[in-house]
C-alpha cells in the first residue's frame, strides 16, 4: 500500500438517497473538528436547490462544507474535476489541523478518487451514432450485460452517459474490480443503509416537501436557463419534471412516478453498498 496517502484515515458518509447522509456527516464534523466535502455531482450546480435536496446553510450549522454551488449548470462538472478538487480540499483542510469528511451519493466519484479515473477513450463519433436512435431501456440492458459493475453506477435514462459507458466498454472492455489495497487513501466508511420500507417513505416524504416548496417552478426556472437538452442530463427530478412542463406527462402522475424512479436508484446505490461491505 505504498501509493496510500498516510494521514488520518477519510472518513466517507455514504448511503442511498434519503438515507440522511448531511446530517450525520455535520454531527461527524462537529465532533471531530472537520469540514464537510460535497460528494454529489448535481449539488456543485447553481439553481438546482430543492432538486438535489442541497444542504441549506440551517443544516449545515456553521460546519464548512465545499463543492456546493461552484458550477453554472449549464458548464459541465466531471468526475476528473471531482477528484481534482477534492485532492486540494483534502490537503488543504488535513493542512489546517481539520478533518475532511466526504459524504453523498455519488458512488463514481468515490471511486474515482479513491482509485482513479478508468481509461477514457477519443470520443467515436461513427459508434456514437450507431447508438442514438436506440431506447436508453436497449442501451441499459446492453451495458449491464456487458459490464454489470459500471451499470450499477449509472441513471438508467441518462443517454449521454449511457452512449459514452458503452462506448469505454467498447475501446478497453469492463470494469476491472479492485481491490482495497488498491486505494489512494485510507478510509474510514460511515454507512448508512435504512430498511426497504422505511427508505422507501422517507423518499415518498422528501419529495412530497420538494413539491410543497416549489420543486416544479424550480425546474421552471432551471428549464428557461439551460434548455430542454441539458434540462434532461440534471438528474430525475429535472427530466420528469421537464416532460411535465413539455407537456408529455400530468402533473398528477409526477409524485408517483419520481417516486418509482427514486427507489430505484436507491436500489442500486444499496448494491453498491453491499459490494463495499463485502470487500
Amino acid at each position: 500500500m505504498g501509493n496510500v496517502k498516510e494521514s488520518h484515515p477519510l472518513l466517507c458518509v455514504v448511503g442511498p438517497t434519503a438515507s440522511g447522509k448531511s446530517a450525520r456527516a455535520v454531527a461527524l464534523a462537529k465532533e471531530l473538528d472537520g469540514e464537510v466535502i460535497s460528494v454529489d455531482s448535481r449539488q456543485v450546480y447553481r439553481m438546482l436547490d430543492i432538486g438535489t435536496e442541497k444542504t441549506t446553510e440551517e443544516e449545515m450549522d456553521g460546519i464548512p462544507h465545499h463543492l456546493i454551488d461552484i458550477r453554472d449548470p449549464k458548464d459541465a462538472y466531471s468526475a476528473g474535476d471531482f477528484v481534482r478538487d477534492a485532492e486540494r480540499l483534502i490537503e488543504d483542510i488535513e493542512a489546517r489541523g481539520k478533518r475532511p469528511i466526504l459524504a453523498g451519493g455519488t458512488h463514481f466519484y468515490f471511486d474515482a478518487l479513491l482509485y482513479g479515473l478508468p481509461e477514457s477513450p477519443d470520443p467515436d463519433p461513427a459508434f456514437r451514432a450507431s447508438l442514438e436512435g436506440r431506447s436508453e431501456e436497449s442501451l441499459f440492458a446492453e451495458l449491464s450485460a456487458r459490464d454489470p459493475r459500471r451499470a450499477s453506477k449509472i441513471d438508467p435514462k441518462n443517454k449521454r452517459r449511457l452512449i459514452r459507458a458503452l462506448e469505454i466498454v467498447e475501446a478497453h472492455g469492463h470494469v476491472p474490480e479492485r481491490e482495497a489495497k488498491d486505494a489512494r487513501y485510507a478510509v474510514e466508511w460511515v454507512v448508512l443503509d435504512p430498511e426497504r420500507d422505511i427508505l422507501r417513505e422517507r423518499i415518498r416524504v422528501r419529495l412530497e416537501s420538494a413539491f410543497a416548496r416549489g420543486l416544479v417552478e424550480e425546474v421552471a426556472r432551471v428549464r428557461d436557463y439551460v434548455g430542454d437538452a441539458r434540462l434532461d442530463e440534471l438528474g430525475l427530478e429535472y427530466r420528469v419534471i421537464g416532460e411535465h412542463l413539455r407537456g408529455e406527462r400530468s402533473e398528477e402522475s409526477l409524485l408517483p412516478a419520481l417516486h418509482s424512479k427514486l427507489w430505484h436508484y436507491a436500489r442500486h446505490q444499496k448494491a453498491w453498498l453491499r459490494k463495499l461491505n463485502t470487500a
